[in-house]
């Protein structure tokens, strides 16, 4: 059932998908979006963090829903696009900030397997390339919806052990500003967020002796996304700096 918000912001009523929407960023980004009346599909592969997630938001009057699966696995990517789009009706804001580090504990090259840097291709670049296919099409149709790639540093920043995640995330860059180029003057809108260093269970997993006081807040890093989405000279195209 379809809640009537009583937001009246630019994201009230918009219907919004967000991969990774069980915890980290990926959960404060469905918190934020739903205050400002955003209605929610959230994918993730864990189904316990994320019906916590959908709960709290509809705890507070907000409309979400779970939507559990792998962006890797070629066979759920349709059914998930599809199921997000018979809830939602129409999606306007597509958020692809699902991702893994690939072997852990990080690595370096020599020492990483086949199979690890195929996972971290697949999740961070092919599974976001298919759900962008299935959702991009009815907003170009439409003339108008948002694509946010969540990228990182280690995109443009050669880190050593961090070889999967780092190439995998440059190809996600570069498949965004290539995404920028082709969908020019349709309406859609498409930009890069590099959240920089965050306090989340991704970033413990990869330096686990990280002062957390160091880090940004992913609530913090959430507004400010929220508000670029809001916000229409946002360029088209453009990378932005998340926790700056």
């Amino acid at each position: 059932m379809t809640k009537t918000s009583t937001n009246t912001g630019p994201l009230a009523g918009q219907g919004v998908v967000i991969t990774g929407g069980s915890r980290g960023l990926g959960a404060a980004l469905a918190r934020e979006l739903a205050r400002r009346g955003a209605r929610l599909a959230l994918i993730a592969r864990g189904a316990e963090a994320l019906n916590d997630v959908v709960e709290t938001i509809r705890a507070s009057g907000g409309e979400a829903h779970a939507l559990v699966g792998d962006i890797a696995d070629k066979a759920q990517t349709h059914p998930l696009a599809g199921s997000a789009q018979a809830l939602l009706g129409e999606v306007s804001v597509f958020i692809s900030n699902a991702s893994v580090l690939g072997p852990e504990p990080l690595r370096l090259l020599a020492d990483t397997a086949c199979e690890e840097l195929e996972r971290a291709l697949a999740v961070n670049v092919v599974g976001p390339f298919r759900l962008a296919k299935a959702l991009l099409g009815p907003m170009i149709a439409r003339g108008r919806g948002q694509v946010v790639h969540i990228s990182s540093d280690a995109a443009v920043a050669a880190y050593p052990r961090w070889g999967a995640y780092g190439a995998s995330k440059a190809a996600f860059d570069h498949l965004a500003r290539i995404w920028a180029a082709e969908t020019e003057g349709s309406g859609v809108r498409l930009f890069a967020v590099d959240p920089g260093e965050m306090d989340t269970l991704m970033h413990r997993q990869a330096l686990p002796d990280a002062d957390p006081a160091s880090l940004a807040r992913p609530d913090t890093v959430a507004k400010r996304i929220a508000d670029w989405l809001e916000d229409p000279a946002v360029p088209h195209g453009s990378r932005q700096g998340g926790a700056s």
